[in-house]
């Protein structure tokens, strides 16, 4: 049950930001006792990976910080969020996930099953942070952009930690994501009612 959550935490993690449950699980790894890596998820904990996954989230903070260029990384980051969460919910829940010799018995001993559990949440917290960031750019006047992106950095490094030292709190994370969720989609029907009311006044 833990490493179900450890993946968890993990997964949706990688649906805000792709890299840095993977450079949690790479220097903890390496640096650390605090985890250990199933076979498959070894290459995680590579320096050469840990220094490519550094600049990339590097690129990715400046990116995100940016209004318009936001929404562009949001688009690109549709396919890496989930294959990342994928990859983390496996290796959290110690899994093997990378290496696959043999498709056929990959599939027939389920050991899928963890990446599509981990693509799926990575790709709803992503799906929530994409609609989130229009809504916080058009009330901000864009200046929310940073602000929220570095929210929800801080958000990623503490869940990452989280899932991997004291699992049990990710079950917290989750439910505040689906606070955080209804906010969303109250405040994007409020938005496009204010919108239609907007045009019908325009009209008379």
């Amino acid at each position: 049950m833990l490493e179900v959550l450890t993946g968890a935490g993990l997964a949706a993690s990688a649906g805000l930001n792709a890299y840095i449950p993977l450079l949690a699980l790479g220097l903890l790894a390496r640096y650390t006792d605090l985890i250990n890596l199933p076979a498959g998820s070894q290459w995680l904990a590579n320096g050469w990976v840990i220094a490519i996954l550094v600049v990339l989230l590097a690129v990715e903070v400046v990116a995100d910080k940016v209004p318009v260029v936001d929404h562009v990384n949001d688009v690109l980051q549709t396919v890496v969020r989930p294959t990342a969460g994928g990859l983390a919910f496996g290796a959290g829940s110690a899994s093997e996930t990378v290496t696959v010799t043999d498709p056929g018995q990959f599939f027939s001993s389920h050991q899928w099953v963890p990446i599509a559990v981990g693509m799926v949440m990575a790709f709803g917290v992503h799906g929530l942070k994409a609609a989130a960031r229009p809504v916080i750019n058009a009330t901000t006047g864009g200046v929310g952009a940073p602000v929220a992106s570095t929210a929800e950095d801080a958000t990623s490094v503490v869940m990452s930690l989280v899932a991997i030292v004291l699992p049990v709190l990710v079950l917290v994370f989750l439910v505040a994501l689906l606070g955080f969720a209804f906010w969303i989609v109250r405040r994007r029907r409020s938005r496009r009612r204010e919108r239609q009311a907007a045009r019908a006044a325009s009209r008379l």
